[in-house]
């Protein structure tokens, strides 16, 4: 009771129901939080201490950024429908319609970094990837992690200068490739095979929102772009549900690092994901973690996560270091 009663404390300030609806929306830092709730960063950074302290949300320090979500206790799991359902009231609605205007904006401006980034680094993006990791390594561990059968239908996400079209179209029925970038389809166009491009659509758009139907692919890539996207949950969740029965989604990130230059100079939105955050995001997508492959770098370390349609026969997880 105790608990409850410390939860229903925690909830009874409006600003506190506005960070409830907002961090339902996306996991955001403690500076967007204030943004968009419009009030200074030590007056939110006041509401969060009583909120995380209730269980209502966690904090996840990244770099020298906190962010922000809603909490995984039992607890707030169990009153977080029953919070969602409730409806608003006249003047509350007003303040949410305001928060998410603001949050829209957040989103945007996020976009629009990522977006001059990889427009002025179009031509050269290839080998800036290479600079973190020896990229013939983390080619051939794809490689052997996806084995060598045939695909249907493959999907890659932020497809860039379409490498992954290179390494695994060939294999594939149909390709769809999705990037967010003109120059970079632009790019990824130019090396599709004049013998059959037919079987290849690429698309402008972006991969946290697919135009394509549910259960119709079988494979998901997602080479080094999950630490440019706001809600990379999101981006997985999406891969996912374009996977039929037996579909796999292969991710490619960094592991967690401290290397807090990458975040303002190359627009990474977060520094590396974790197993444990990875397996979380996987089962919520209906996924369960079948593989991982590390491979540690001079000064970062790439990791590769395997998973499959829950519905599958499901192997257990092997963790390869290769050194």
């Amino acid at each position: 009771m105790t608990d409850l009663l410390d939860v229903f404390r925690a909830l009874a300030d409006p600003t506190r129901m506005r960070i409830m609806h907002l961090l339902g929306t996306m996991e955001l830092s403690v500076g967007e939080l204030a943004q968009a709730v419009a009030q200074s960063q030590p007056r939110v950074s006041r509401h969060v201490k009583i909120m995380a302290e209730a269980g209502l949300i966690d904090r996840r320090k990244e770099g020298n950024w906190v962010f922000l979500r809603i909490g995984t206790t039992p607890t707030c799991r169990q009153l977080l429908p029953l919070f969602n359902a409730i409806p608003a009231s006249e003047s509350e609605g007003l303040w949410l319609r305001a928060d998410l205007a603001r949050l829209a904006a957040i989103r945007a401006d996020r976009v629009r970094a990522a977006d001059e980034y990889f427009a002025r680094h179009a031509e050269e993006w290839d080998a800036i990837r290479s600079l973190h990791v020896p990229e013939a390594e983390v080619e051939r561990a794809m490689a052997r992690m996806l084995g060598t059968d045939t695909v249907r239908h493959l999907v890659d996400l932020g497809t860039g200068t379409g490498r992954m079209i290179e390494l695994f179209g060939g294999r594939a029925e149909r390709v769809s490739a999705i990037d967010r970038s003109p120059d970079m389809l632009r790019l990824a166009r130019s090396k599709l095979p004049e013998d059959n491009a037919g079987r290849y659509n690429l698309i402008l758009g972006d991969f946290c929102d697919l135009p394509l139907e549910t259960g119709s692919a079988d494979l998901v890539t997602a080479h080094q772009i999950l630490h440019y996207s706001p809600v990379p949950e999101q981006a997985i969740a999406e891969g996912a549900r374009t996977l039929g029965d037996n579909g796999r989604m292969l991710v490619v990130d960094f592991a967690p690092h401290d290397r807090e230059e990458l975040r303002t100079r190359d627009q990474h939105e977060r520094l590396g994901f974790s197993d444990e955050q990875m397996k979380q995001w996987f089962e919520a997508a209906d996924m369960a973690l079948e593989a991982v492959e590390t491979l540690p770098g001079a000064e970062l370390t790439v990791k590769l996560w395997l998973g499959r349609r829950r519905n599958a026969k499901v192997l257990p997880i092997r963790e390869r270091k290769r050194r």
